[in-house]
């Protein structure tokens, strides 16, 4: 299968208004590394930023995991990119 890079970026005071949706976030994430599709995603140290590997069939598949997640349905992510990845190492 293809990997994929996500890169997004998080909304304005992200720590409070994360805060009634980070459960059921957390709870999808776990259910995507379990299924194989998500290899690991995380903020950046300064929260401004997303960063995920994800391996599927299709970046349409990444594309509807990202936009179902519940951070990209209540405007915690503000945007982001898919890219094919090529791992070298």
């Amino acid at each position: 299968m293809t990997k994929y890079i996500m890169w997004g970026s998080y909304c304005e005071d992200v720590l409070e208004k994360r805060a009634p949706h980070r459960q059921a976030h957390l709870d999808g994430l776990a259910q995507q590394k379990e299924s194989g599709v998500l290899i690991t995603i995380g903020p950046t140290k300064d929260v401004t930023k997303v960063f995920g590997i994800y391996e599927a069939e299709s970046e349409d598949i990444v594309r509807q995991l990202v936009e179902n997640d519940p951070y990209w349905k209540n405007g915690i992510w503000t945007e982001y990119t898919i890219k094919e990845w090529i791992q070298a190492f």
